[in-house]
């Protein structure tokens, strides 16, 4: 990791979403899959994942979700249990409620909050199964109310039709039971439109390569999608006081991710710089992940100098970080300056992971600087609102000439004579009486 001055350093890198013969794939796999339904999700299936199925095999049955706890250990179903718990009480503190509020003159003004029907969950498979990630989708859908979740996990490639057993557990202990053996861009396409087996969601959430996230954008608008995920990353701002070996574990966490991911220390302390330095080298080099996370640090990591934390912190909003950490003498007094961060994480004892796995905040969070302007997964993605207005007739009356003439200065003369034609149907009846 390159030591260097934080003004000399470019800290927005632009995220390519696909090549155009990717893109142009996607396109193709997603017409077909409306087009032909099951026929084309069982061909793409052979195809990508060279395993043979038949329409009957897609759902993944009761005696599977079973079978699943026999393959893994107590200690994991432990693990997930007490995960799973940590997640739903931190979500059920987000829900809404529907309001009305009645006005002196009669009318009636609310929100009416709903939980979206039929939601999907892509869950990726192979070398990059998260049971985690079924949890943080799950969870906070359950919550909100959502009666029907689905899940697609593609399945063991090379004719072998199983799913990882671990996913499976941890759908089974989120309430999941709708689960098809499908992945890639057919199966989100699927999920949007329909097949003769899967029936159609209204959102889709969850992590996948890149196929699935152009496959994601492309089916936007037909169905609602959680977000197009960049690599992930982690800023850690930290003084002297920090223990650098802490730094350099919680730095490598997020390079053994991707190649792509981003890790990225920021100091005051140029001595405590190059011991951070010298320990990721030392970690690195005993990683089993080493590969990953060494190219991710050789391409994308970078430790940057600054005079001040409050320099630090100015430096942390520009980028805008998936995860950010702050390691400093005194944290909380620092906190509100803290504008642009996913999630933010507080002295020595709160590392990355704590978040990642077991907190409750949700770990789906915004990547590649649009913690600027988005959110963390939470219940809110998973409901709609319909305003609710209900006027009587002695508001319509106070209101009227005000709705008229901002009709006409937009030149909708229909709009104002809506309320007009009332005016006049109201008078000629008062005239009668």
């Amino acid at each position: 990791m390159k030591i260097q001055s934080s003004t000399e350093f470019n800290l927005q890198r632009e995220v390519e979403y696909g090549s155009p013969q990717q893109n142009e794939a996607v396109k193709s796999i997603v017409q077909q899959l409306k087009q032909e339904g099951d026929a084309a999700l069982l061909r793409f299936t052979k195809e990508f994942d060279r395993t043979t199925l038949t329409a009957d095999q897609l759902r993944v049955t009761e005696e599977e979700l079973a079978a699943a706890y026999e393959s893994v250990e107590p200690s994991f179903v432990h693990s997930i249990r007490a995960a799973a718990d940590q997640i739903r009480t931190f979500h059920q503190k987000q829900k809404r409620n529907s309001w009305m509020d009645l006005q002196p003159d009669g009318s009636l003004l609310g929100q009416i909050i709903r939980p979206l029907k039929r939601v999907g969950v892509y869950v990726p498979g192979g070398k990059a199964a998260y049971p985690s990630s079924v949890l943080m989708n799950v969870i906070p859908a359950q919550v909100a109310g959502v009666p029907e979740i689905v899940m697609v996990t593609p399945p063991a490639t090379g004719g072998k039709a199983g799913i990882d057993p671990y996913i499976l557990v941890a759908a089974a202990e989120a309430g999941v039971s709708e689960i098809y053996r499908v992945g890639g861009a057919q199966a989100v396409a699927a999920l949007a439109y329909g097949t003769e087996t899967i029936k159609p969601v209204d959102k889709i959430c969850g992590p996948g390569n890149i196929y699935v996230a152009l496959a994601k954008r492309e089916v936007y608008g037909a169905v609602d999608i959680d977000s197009i995920a960049g690599p992930s990353e982690i800023a850690v701002l930290a003084d002297e006081s920090a223990n650098p070996a802490y730094v350099a574990a919680d730095l490598l966490s997020q390079a053994e991710h991707d190649e792509m991911a981003s890790a990225i220390l920021v100091t005051t302390s140029r001595p405590f710089a190059e011991a951070c330095q010298a320990e990721v080298e030392r970690q690195l080099a005993e990683l089993p992940r080493r590969d990953i996370a060494a190219a991710s640090i050789r391409d994308y990591g970078a430790i940057l100098l600054v005079d001040t934390i409050e320099e630090g912190i100015a430096t942390i909003n520009r980028l805008a970080p998936e995860h950010f950490e702050l390691l400093v003498e005194e944290p909380m007094r620092y906190l509100g300056l803290v504008e642009n961060a996913g999630a933010i994480f507080l002295g020595p004892y709160s590392s990355e992971p704590v978040g990642d796995y077991f907190a409750g905040p949700n770990h789906i969070i915004p990547t590649n600087g649009t913690a600027r302007f988005s959110s963390p997964v939470d219940v809110d993605d998973f409901i709609k609102k319909s305003s609710l207005i209900y006027y009587s007739k002695e508001a319509l009356l106070k209101s009227a000439g005000d709705i008229m003439e901002l009709a006409r200065r937009e030149g909708l003369e229909g709009h104002a004579r809506a309320i007009e034609i009332r005016l006049r149907t109201e008078g000629e009846a008062g005239t009668k009486s």
